[in-house]
């Protein structure tokens, strides 16, 4: 008798509806949404400009790269840049290592 009580207990639930089922994964979805529009849209649109910046690289321009260094560029290559620093002092350094491109003057102007 103890036997059947149990088996009745484990008598297997109602198949939960497809709409309960959307129901319950909408949270997870909308979490998607919301990481593609506040995460990923923005740092693709980064890429995209740091991209453009180096393919823009000219003599002459006054750049930062990622190691702080400030220079004026001398030669551009495919893959290499030459940069200025102080005066008979030049540094070869990879295209992707400049970071941001600075107003043209600014490193006459002590900045």
């Amino acid at each position: 008798m103890n036997f059947i009580s149990v088996a009745h207990a484990q008598a297997a639930a109602p198949a939960p509806s497809a709409g309960s089922t959307l129901m319950s994964l909408l949270p997870i979805i909308v979490m998607f949404v919301i990481l593609y529009f506040v995460m990923l849209r923005p740092q693709m649109k980064k890429q995209k400009e740091l991209r453009a910046m180096l393919a823009a690289l000219a003599k002459g321009d006054e750049v930062v790269t990622s190691g702080g260094v400030v220079g004026k560029i001398t030669k551009v290559s495919e893959t290499y840049i030459g940069l200025e620093i102080a005066a008979n002092v030049e540094l070869q350094v990879q295209r992707s290592a400049v970071t941001m491109v600075l107003p043209k003057g600014t490193i006459k102007s002590g900045v």
